[in-house]
């Protein structure tokens, strides 16, 4: 069954390797991943709800910002239903996406220790653009606002997990939808469109001596127009409480990543990202910062199981 998963989801990484990222991006994605993969939701076998704040190159106006917040939880044996919200700003309140999601999983055993889940998500995007915020220094701007917009959409997802390995690929929305009509106009540029975003998850949790995990993984976002994201990550795990480690962004950033277990519900995730393009060497720019708080209501049984790193 592994061998099989790793094969289909090389080939689909090799098709779609002229795509890349649109979406908001996240250097703590491993803490995030029921926002792009709804067959992730009650995975971890508990009621767990993550709120994660980003902001992006500080120092820079109008730089963008994510806000997320979202729970899960399974209901049975093989059903799981999550809740994710998203909220990304540029331009000083210019430009905000709001993205509202519910995740629905099925998960079927196909090993022992294998799991198999399958995901969908339903819900919509608020899109709203104000240009009266844009410093335009004297210049007109004719561009018609949005108000709060709001567009529907679906996607969908596989997930296959062990108690050390993982693998996901979703598309999170389905639809493309365009924000401006084009009909009087012969530019293009005008046209603000919501492409379908890929992802591919994956990574391995090696168990090394006294008491220390090692687990590498990696993150693939493809969007149609853009290059090809790619996310590489190897994250430590002392005693089930401290986790250290560094992340590489693709000709773009590198990052270092903290994780603290504060007791057996709460834990804390920090992330620092500095860009490795013209932009990271910047005097404006003082990198990227995430802070990540997730708490679970574990259950008499579930205490007594070593936390999962993934």
């Amino acid at each position: 069954m592994r061998r099989l998963i790793f094969t289909i989801l090389l080939i689909l990484t090799v098709v779609l390797c002229g795509y890349a990222q649109q979406d908001a991006q996240y250097t703590q994605y491993m803490y995030n991943t029921i926002s792009v993969n709804p067959a992730y939701a009650g995975s971890r076998g508990v009621l767990s709800i993550a709120a994660l704040h980003r902001s992006q190159w500080v120092g820079l106006d109008g730089a963008p910002t994510t806000q997320t917040l979202n729970f899960h939880t399974p209901v049975s044996d093989h059903v799981g239903l999550g809740l994710s919200v998203v909220n990304d700003e540029i331009g000083n309140g210019t430009n905000q996406d709001t993205y509202i999601d519910a995740a629905f999983s099925y998960t079927v055993n196909t090993s022992e220790e294998g799991k198999l889940s399958f995901g969908l998500k339903a819900g919509g995007h608020l899109f709203n653009v104000d240009f009266t915020k844009l410093r335009n220094y004297g210049a007109e701007t004719n561009l018609p606002n949005i108000d709060n917009k709001f567009s529907p959409n679906f996607g969908a997802g596989i997930y296959y997990h062990t108690d050390q390995f993982y693998a996901g690929l979703s598309v999170p929305n389905f639809l493309q939808t365009e924000h401006f009509d084009s009909s009087d106009t012969n530019s293009s540029s005008l046209i603000a469109q919501e492409r379908m975003n890929f992802y591919l998850i994956t990574g391995y949790v090696f168990d090394l001596k006294n008491n220390v995990k090692f687990k590498p993984a990696a993150l693939i976002k493809a969007v149609k127009g853009a290059p090809l994201q790619v996310d590489l990550s190897a994250n430590f795990l002392f005693n089930d409480k401290f986790s250290l480690g560094a992340a590489y962004r693709w000709d773009a950033a590198l990052s270092a990543l903290f994780g603290f277990q504060l007791n057996d519900q709460l834990m804390l995730g920090l992330a620092y990202d500095k860009e490795t393009t013209d932009l990271g060497a910047t005097r404006f720019n003082d990198g990227s910062f995430e802070i990540m708080l997730r708490y679970e209501f574990l259950n008499k049984y579930k205490r007594v199981i070593t936390p999962r790193f993934f």
